[in-house]
């Protein structure tokens, strides 16, 4: 379970002004979800096909309902005599009557027993009797709650102003506690997640729906209860506080128009510029230990989710199940940065460079490859640190080891290393693509006469803005998760995918041998950016998917390091049996771009689960961690 899926939590840190909140807001909660009115209409014009449509239409109108008091109030029963007067941090709601409210809750009644089930006619039956508590008992129009609520002073001006009245206040009025939200199973994914939904919304009024009534200011009594609103973290406060002072929004810088350069920026010729000729001594790989199935992204889905199934998810991105890591960062890639000096038989004394080619790292001081050489006994090298590349994160870490090797002429430690499981949020096209994930190189001098492992590498960076900005993490109109746009990214891979196969099809083949760079090319392991894209991408470049190797399916897209668990899981499924010349081309975030052509031998990858090349693929790392128990505190903690 990931608790952010459904915990509608904003970052209030990065909002600036009320238009800022009202774009998130407009967003998240009120593009997807149906007014009251619309949900009658639809029931008039029978335009529900199921009782689980009906259902999440519901739950969407009523997590529009809740748009600002859920991310922004704690909502707390309180005694009016006990209620603060002057404080300027409680809030009182001010609600208008939902005039027409009997006839739409009285349609959803009276249409709900008349629609077929989806799936399971218990199961919704149950949900349908949450969600229905809620929203039948709604006395307020939704339309016009504002973000900010008066103060109890302000509310008390005007004393025809409406607020909720309880008689009475149970504080052991039931509700669902955050165990039971994240231990929810039901077996239909879809209805999962609804439930989820049906029971965070349940928390939203916990008291006695049925005795609820508006009340004017000037007839509350000294025993009603009130719903008192507070800010519900120092964030919200302080957001409060700068509207207070009259903060307004940024204006954000205009781009300049895109210009292209002078002249184009050749290839690198491996064999022809360097005087140190680079070998691949080792690559190993290391997964996520945890196993995330397109089933689980469904049941986990948040209020803000488009309907889309396992299979469809399946569809149009070639992901099946990614892999996330109930590690740190900082773990996972020092894991591979030991295996990798393990298996090419080096010692921290003898590492010339440390290289982290990562896009998700936190960390600045120390910046993660120098915290590597403290974790591996590297007492001095000649350099180290972080590359953010993001998915061209494997080219540009071995085009910058090619060239350290010349001036160290000692081993270069390149890592390759993704977390996104905590940074993905809500956001459809990041929850269902990106995964976690590292892999590790050691890039060393060959010896005298013998052939260099790489052929020619190339990087690029740039381009329209629109493309440059195409993929931003941390980023404040998401709540600082990461977020995908995608047509821009579909236009930046196919300008850069375009761009490397005309070049390295003007290339000459290595070695005097006939024809160009790309007819020597044995396999092409592309950037696991979405199958389903790249695909299309490359048969428009006139590139044979039989050519293409993918691993996208069982590892989802990590970034960085997905080029470099494909090689693995090449060598470890019996692809690369014998050594290949590959052809390895990343584009991503920030319109970056690369490729290696490079020779890939069987024999430097260390392969997990597998005896030999050819074996059978390796098993999950733990199987338990395939079976869907509960949720363990590590994960719990490293989604939240």
């Amino acid at each position: 379970m990931f608790p952010s899926s459904v915990m509608p939590q904003l970052d209030f840190s990065t909002m600036e002004s009320l238009d800022q909140l009202d774009t998130v807001i407009r967003r998240d909660f009120e593009t997807k979800a149906p007014s009251g009115s619309d949900i009658l209409d639809r029931i008039r014009t029978e335009g529900y096909d199921s009782r689980y449509a009906l259902m999440r239409d519901l739950a969407l109108n009523l997590f529009w309902t809740n748009r600002f008091s859920i991310t922004m109030y704690d909502k707390r029963p309180t005694r009016w005599a006990d209620v603060p007067r002057t404080r300027s941090d409680v809030f009182l709601p001010v609600l208008q009557p939902w005039e027409d409210g009997e006839t739409k809750v009285a349609a959803v009644e009276s249409a709900y027993p008349t629609l077929p089930p989806r799936w399971d006619a218990d199961v919704e039956d149950g949900i349908f009797g949450v969600l229905f508590d809620v929203f039948g008992h709604r006395k307020h129009h939704a339309t016009t709650l504002p973000a900010v609520k008066p103060t109890v002073a302000e509310f008390l001006q005007d004393p025809g102003n409406l607020t909720f009245r309880l008689p009475a206040y149970d504080p052991d009025f039931p509700v669902y506690d955050y165990d039971d939200v994240l231990d929810c199973r039901e077996d239909v994914p879809e209805l999962e997640a609804l439930h989820r939904w049906a029971m965070v919304l349940h928390n939203q009024y916990p008291w006695d729906r049925a005795a609820v009534e508006l009340a004017r200011a000037d007839q509350l009594a000294d025993d009603d209860y009130v719903v008192a609103f507070h800010p519900r973290d120092r964030e919200v406060r302080d957001f409060l506080r700068r509207l207070g002072a009259g903060a307004t929004g940024r204006p954000r810088p205009v781009p300049r128009e895109s210009r292209q350069p002078v002249r184009p920026f050749p290839a690198v010729d491996v064999r022809r510029q360097f005087t140190v000729m680079p070998r691949l001594e080792c690559l190993v790989a290391v997964h996520g230990d945890q196993v995330c199935t397109n089933d689980d992204v469904v049941r986990n889905s948040a209020y803000n989710w488009s309907p889309m199934s396992a299979d469809e998810i399946r569809e149009k991105t070639g992901v099946e199940e990614r892999r996330y890591t109930s590690l740190s960062l900082e773990e996972l890639a020092l894991q591979a940065a030991e295996a990798a000096l393990a298996k090419a038989g080096r010692g921290p004394e003898e590492i010339g460079g440390v290289l982290v080619c990562t896009c998700t790292s936190s960390r600045l001081i120390p910046s993660l490859a120098t915290y590597l050489c403290g974790q591996l006994g590297i007492y001095q090298t000649h350099a180290a640190y972080d590359l953010v590349a993001a998915c061209a994160g494997m080219p540009y870490g071995l085009a910058e080891a090619a060239r350290l090797l010349q001036e160290v002429e000692r081993p270069v430690l390149v890592v390759c290393a993704e977390k996104f499981s905590d940074k993905i949020g809500n956001v459809r096209p990041s929850r269902m693509l990106f995964a976690d994930g590292a892999a590790a190189m050691v890039v060393g001098p060959a010896a005298d006469g013998q052939a260099p492992d790489f052929d020619y590498l190339q990087t690029y960076a740039s381009g329209p803005a629109s493309e440059v900005n195409s993929i931003i993490w941390p980023n404040p109109e998401f709540d600082n998760n990461i977020t995908v746009f995608g047509p821009q990214v579909k236009a930046l891979a196919g300008r850069y995918l375009t761009q490397m196969i005309e070049e390295i099809g003007a290339l000459p083949a290595p070695d005097g041998a006939a024809g160009s760079l790309l007819d020597s090319i044995d396999l092409i392991v592309p950037h696991q950016a979405n199958k389903t894209m790249v695909l299309q991408l490359a048969e428009r470049a006139g590139l044979g998917a039989d050519r293409l190797y993918f691993n996208i399916e069982r590892t989802g897209n990590a970034s960085s390091a997905s080029i470099p668990l494909a090689i693995h899981d090449a060598v470890r499924d019996g692809v690369i049996t014998e050594p290949v010349r590959v052809f390895a081309p990343g584009f991503g975030a920030g319109a970056v771009a690369g490729y290696a052509v490079m020779r890939v031998d069987p024999a430097v990858v260390q392969v997990q689960g597998a005896a030999a090349p050819g074996a059978a693929p390796e098993e999950p790392a733990s199987t338990a961690a395939t079976e869907r128990g509960p949720a363990s505190e590590e994960m719990r903690e490293a989604f939240t």
